[in-house]
């Protein structure tokens, strides 16, 4: 595969860091057009590049925290064409929830399911319980806060 020049990796990681830093204080909006500018630098075909994937990745992240579910859905979804997306836990996650939020439920189930499955549990520890407790109806075995997960109850009937 070949590789992006130093220059431009190092302008897309400067750009994302950047993004970084407005998303964590909260400023998505303001984060976005720096991520947008990131991704751009990359050449075609965009889907050749590992730091698409990423870049997308805090792209729909961004989305998803601001509260723009379709927007973060498309972004997550075109991610998925890039090296290493699937199969990511944090890209599945974060599909599912937008997904969740837009009341497509099947696809929610399905992406969240990733999720759990590559990350673990864990990968939702830290996320609203809601998403645990939909994919507990959907899927036996999903341990919930404060529950063993049913397979660990050998020793009930």
């Amino acid at each position: 595969m070949a590789e992006l020049s130093d220059e431009i990796h190092e302008e897309i990681k400067r750009l994302c860091a950047q993004g970084d830093a407005l998303a964590e204080a909260g400023q998505f909006a303001a984060a976005l057009p720096l991520y947008w500018v990131a991704f751009d630098l990359l050449p075609e075909p965009k889907t050749d590049w590992e730091a698409g994937t990423w870049t997308l990745a805090s792209i729909g992240d961004a989305n998803f925290l601001s509260g723009d579910f379709e927007a973060g859905r498309d972004n997550l979804s075109n991610a998925m064409h890039f090296p290493d997306a699937i199969g990511n836990p944090f890209l599945h996650l974060r599909l599912g929830q937008c997904q969740f939020e837009l009341g497509n439920l099947d696809r929610a189930a399905d992406e969240l399911m990733r999720a759990y499955m590559g990350g673990g549990p864990e990968v939702l520890a830290d996320e609203d319980p809601k998403y645990l407790q939909f994919l507990s109806t959907r899927a036996e075995g999903i341990a919930l806060p404060g529950k063993p997960a049913k397979r660990w109850q050998f020793w009930k009937k």
